[in-house]
């Protein structure tokens, strides 16, 4: 099955979210007749499924129905599949006839487009040539801060607002940019394997795909979800928990820069590049968790906050209804400091 690839170092972030999410729910796991469970890999990471019911309703052929579903998304998204909607885009010139996109995508557009604008540009799905840039694409690392006027002639490049959506699910390009959805796309998966599920007639799941979570109704035994977030520390174990949120009828994804990373000079260059700078960001953020009711918003946001910062990171959680948000900083001495909406409370969703 076709599959997102993203560099090593992004892959260990993700897969040490969704180790410690597994190890929460083998605890909270109960009686194998009265669940099903499914795991495999997919854009570049893993994902897992659990899935209560009752004794007699076990649901049969889930588990094809989720591949072929995960591969509908990858045609879409992935920029490594040549023929991917996403790379036909790219490929699209600028100022001619209007691209003419499928509906999965044109909703993601939309959100994208509505997370640029209340980042202030923060998050921006042009940044690729800045990320390829500073070593933190597909290409081997170099470990080398780039030349500032490689960095700003590449600045001209980026720019998520010269992609214009039209009528008729339509997109425009009013100069030459590279889309790359990486930072949106697995939560729009999670949600899409959610929708799956509910169109099965099953009201109690959940969904990961890495470390980007939605949860339905109850686990198996009763009661809400327990999610993990993993300690934002290059050296914490990848089971190593944070903190546990309660979680049900709700999304959540985990952002940070604690693992992917070079030093020059004892300066730290982290891999999530600040669009409007075309720096790594160096604002002592080191994860960022949202929940939201969809796992699309929630990925977005997530990396949004960590190009922000707490203070306008949360600001801007604070207008948005339904979503919270914890923003997790360096302090001084070694410690984690919170940041969280009014909201936000790990014991249940508001």
């Amino acid at each position: 099955m076709p599959s997102f690839k993203y560099p090593v170092s992004s892959f260990r972030l993700v897969l040490a979210t969704a180790l410690g999410l597994g190890v929460l729910l083998a605890v909270a796991g109960c009686d194998n007749l009265r669940q099903t469970r499914l795991a495999g890999r997919t854009m570049g990471t893993t994902y897992h499924i659990t899935v209560a019911h009752g004794w007699l309703d076990r649901p049969q052929g889930l588990e094809a129905r989720v591949a072929s579903r995960l591969e509908e998304i990858n045609r879409i998204f992935s920029t490594y599949i040549a023929d991917s909607e996403i790379n036909r885009f790219n490929r699209w010139p600028a100022g001619g006839e209007p691209f003419r996109a499928s509906p999965e995508f044109y909703r993601v557009m939309t959100t994208a487009a509505r997370i640029h604008r209340l980042s202030g540009g923060a998050w921006d799905g042009t940044v690729r040539p800045l990320v390829d840039l500073w070593g933190f694409g597909p290409a081997p690392a170099t470990g080398l801060v780039p030349d500032p006027g490689e960095i700003e002639a590449l600045k001209n490049t980026v720019g998520f607002d010269r992609i214009v959506p039209g009528p008729e699910g339509t997109l425009a390009k009013t100069g030459e940019v590279t889309l790359d959805l990486a930072s949106i796309a697995k939560g729009y998966g999670v949600d899409a394997l959610a929708g799956l599920i509910r169109a099965e007639g099953l009201r109690d799941f959940l969904v990961e795909i890495g470390g980007e979570v939605a949860a339905s109704g109850e686990r198996p035994g009763g009661g809400p979800w327990k999610v993990g977030i993993n300690t934002p520390r290059a050296e914490a174990a990848a089971t190593e928990v944070y903190r546990v949120v309660t979680l049900s009828d709700r999304a959540m994804a985990t952002s940070g820069d604690y693992r992917n990373f070079f030093e020059v000079d004892g300066r730290r260059y982290a891999h999530i590049i600040d669009p409007r700078t075309g720096y790594p960001v160096a604002n002592a953020v080191m994860s960022a968790t949202v929940l939201a009711p969809d796992c699309t918003l929630a990925d977005g946001l997530a990396t949004a906050l960590c190009v922000m910062g707490p203070e306008a990171g949360i600001a801007m959680i604070e207008t948005l209804p339904g979503v919270e948000a914890l923003i997790l900083t360096a302090a001084p001495w070694d410690r984690i400091q919170e940041h969280r909406s009014s909201r936000f409370d790990p014991a249940g969703s508001p």
